[in-house]
């Protein structure tokens, strides 16, 4: 790395934005409170402090990727564009039908997320295209006029234009476009026909509405950051990063600021597939747990499972359409409301509950002496010993520890009867369990042994729950890889710029038409490098294509490779072939001679992925020196014990310890049960070990 190859990054969070800079002379990093009202203030003053660390100007810096979770707090929130639904004659109630499904049927009293545009912003026009893209009713531009004057009277800021069959033919949809950008030129509009050209109304309409509503707020905060980093010096190259796993231009991020909505934890996707290739685990289940939730993803052969669909703001956790449905690429992972700033109560039968609800930057935790007055995970965390009040956040943010331990004797001790300490316990083992349980469920829904997987932990909480977490789930190793505390931070300086383009176009194998295909492909794939080379600087990018396929009568396809070259008449033996090789990897058989189609066609362009070496020989072992010695509640005893205290700055390669222990560095902290014994590897990874016959 020379000067001019300076990056940095950033992450906002729910409660802490994360800065890293990484630079010829190492690596420098930042962790300050997200500043809800204004994200980049926060953003700003976190590379300010990182910078002066690294003793450089901002001018320095030549690249900036950002993820931020702006996009997906402001659906869960409620707190987007006032945004209006402009759908085909007919369909008004879209987005309330839905797919007819209830997620939980026996559930009588069953609650669905609100949906983001309400009926009385809901609007429709006569028009009408079939399956093929054949306009059946032209549309009626006096009836799209007509609608003015009630956006006007709405104050509708944005709109989403969803009609029938679009993907097919994006005709009617863009004159819509036409004539309300001459009339209302202030009134941002999404097209499902760009945002998301797929079949399946519901979901593709749902994507479109999410676009809409979150795009003022993410162009407006692109805008301002823009602004102020130019102000500030920077001349180089801001990246935004995906839920892909990609990074994208900030013109394609105003376009589509529905691909940000996972930014955040798919950059600690990418950081546990590097640490799994260096460290050579191929089957990985990486934990991410900040502030506000904890992110899981199985990650084998050292590349994160993808899916091109997601669900945002679930009513119930772990179920399957209880959320608002977005078709766009994403890593696949399940995220659950339980991070530090959790807030723990007593429900009505007596039981401590944890989440999903978070106490964010502002107010905070109790012990952040912010105004917050809830229990949280991080005050139980800093009850049970397990977090150095002096010592958090590199000590420019002292916790105030009689003030957590109020807040949780108050609050669940004195309601169930327990000890502060004993209170604070059972919030780390309801807030552990319900991680565990998300992991088992994602697993199984997959068809992974998840104990056969290493467990990467990273995130400001997540090393401090990982050995409990491990434990219940069976893991016999966990890695806490360097700078743990920032990990999705890390990860954006390892992600390629990328894009993918897709677009529905039916197709079955005994009518195979090559010719149609290969120049749908074509398109796509001259969009996709398009938007790839604007950022690229001239590096090699690499093409991928594929098709979802799926036997004919089935409701959901799987992705199948297709070769990167003109397909011909013979290729659907070729496609066959693979599919039935796919859909056998995955449910151990396939079907002889069954007719197969194709829905959906895409492209993903990209910079090189390149991956770490693997280590080569383990150091030898030698006790590690601790630095101290911390009070920590030891439940088992029912009493405070004094365990030893490791600065991990000051660990080297060889070194290794045996729980109960605390690691300290100044993101975050690891726990370390008794059941596990430390050792730091090669690179500095923290990896946890723990003997067959340990028991959790």
């Amino acid at each position: 790395m020379t000067e001019s190859h300076i990056r940095l990054a950033v992450d906002i969070g729910g409660t802490f934005t994360d800065v890293v800079i990484e630079t010829p002379r190492g690596r420098h990093t930042k962790k300050v409170l997200t500043t809800p009202t204004a994200p980049e203030e926060g953003v700003m003053a976190g590379m300010t402090g990182v910078l002066a660390e690294a003793g450089l100007a901002i001018g320095a810096v030549e690249v900036i990727i950002h993820g931020t979770t702006l996009a997906t707090n402001a659906i869960i929130e409620r707190k987007g564009a006032r945004t209006a639904l402009i759908a085909t004659d007919g369909f008004r109630d879209t987005l309330d039908i839905a797919d007819e499904g209830r997620y939980d049927q026996y559930d009588v009293q069953i609650e669905k997320p609100r949906p983001l545009v309400p009926r009385a912003l809901r609007f429709t026009v006569p028009e009408r295209m079939d399956v093929d893209g054949r306009v059946r009713r032209p549309l009626d531009e006096a009836a799209v006029t007509a609608l003015v004057p009630g956006l006007e009277a709405a104050r509708v800021e944005s709109a989403a234009v969803a009609l029938m069959h679009s993907y097919a033919n994006p005709a009617h949809e863009r004159r819509i476009a036409a004539l309300l950008a001459e009339r209302m030129p202030g009134l941002w509009l999404t097209l499902s026909s760009e945002c998301c050209p797929e079949i399946r109304e519901y979901e593709r309409t749902s994507t479109a509405c999410a676009n809409a509503y979150v795009q003022p707020l993410m162009a407006g905060y692109i805008e301002r950051l823009e602004a102020l980093l130019a102000g500030a010096g920077f001349a180089g190259a801001l990246y935004l990063m995906t839920s892909g796993g990609g990074l994208a231009s900030p013109d394609v991020a105003r376009r589509f600021p529905v691909r940000l909505i996972e930014s955040g934890p798919a950059g600690g996707a990418i950081l546990a597939a590097e640490v799994a290739a260096q460290c050579g685990e191929p089957k990985v289940l990486s934990y991410d747990m900040g502030g506000t939730t904890a992110k899981i993803c199985l990650i084998e052969g050292y590349r994160p499972q993808a899916s091109r669909s997601f669900e945002v703001d679930r009513a119930a956790r772990f179920l399957k359409g209880s959320g608002l449905p977005l078709r766009i690429p994403v890593i696949e992972m399940v995220e659950i409301g339980a991070g530090g700033g959790s807030i723990a109560r007593v429900d009505a039968l007596g039981r401590i509950t944890v989440g999903p609800d978070s106490s964010g930057a502002e107010p905070g935790p109790a012990c952040y002496a912010r105004g917050g007055t809830a229990p949280t995970v991080t005050d139980a965390d800093t009850v049970l010993g397990r977090i150095d009040p002096k010592r958090f956040a590199g000590g420019r943010m002292p916790l105030d520890l009689d003030r957590a331990r109020r807040a949780i004797g108050e609050a669940v001790g004195g309601s169930l009867g327990l000890g502060t300490e004993m209170a604070a316990f059972g919030i780390e083992e309801i807030v552990d369990e319900t991680m565990a349980n998300a992991a088992r469920v994602h697993a199984i829904e997959r068809g992974k042994i998840i104990g056969d997987c290493t467990l990467i932990a990273f995130g400001g909480a997540a090393p401090l729950h990982a050995a409990r977490l491990a434990e219940k789930l069976g893991i016999a190793r966990v890695i806490v890889p360097p700078n743990a505390g920032v990990g999705s931070a890390v990860g954006f300086l390892r992600a390629p710029i990328a894009y993918e383009r897709v677009h529905s176009r039916y197709m079955r194998l005994d009518a195979f038409d090559a010719g149609a295909a290969t120049q749908l492909l074509n398109s796509l794939a001259a969009e996709a490098h398009g938007v790839v080379a604007a950022g690229a600087a001239g590096q090699p990018t690499s093409e991928t294509r594929a098709a979802y396929m799926r036997y004919v009568g089935q409701g959901h396809e799987i992705p199948v490779a297709l070769p990167k070259r003109p397909l011909t008449p013979e290729d659907h033996e070729l496609l066959r072939r693979e599919f039935e090789r796919v859909y056998a990897e995955m449910f151990a058989r396939f079907i002889p001679s069954a007719a197969i189609e194709i829905l959906t066609w895409t492209v993903t362009v990209s910079t090189p992925r390149v991956l770490p070496a693997p280590l080569g020989a383990a150091p030898a072992a030698r006790p590690a020196t601790a630095s101290g010695e911390r009070p920590v509640f030891d439940p088992e005893l029912g009493q405070t014990v004094e365990v030893p205290l490791y600065w991990r700055p000051d660990l080297v390669p060889g070194d290794s310890l045996d729980g109960p222990a605390v690691i300290a560095e100044d993101e975050t902290s690891t726990f370390l049960t008794a059941r596990f014994r430390a050792t730091i590897n090669a690179i500095g990874c923290i990896v946890l070990e723990r003997p067959a016959r340990a028991e959790a």
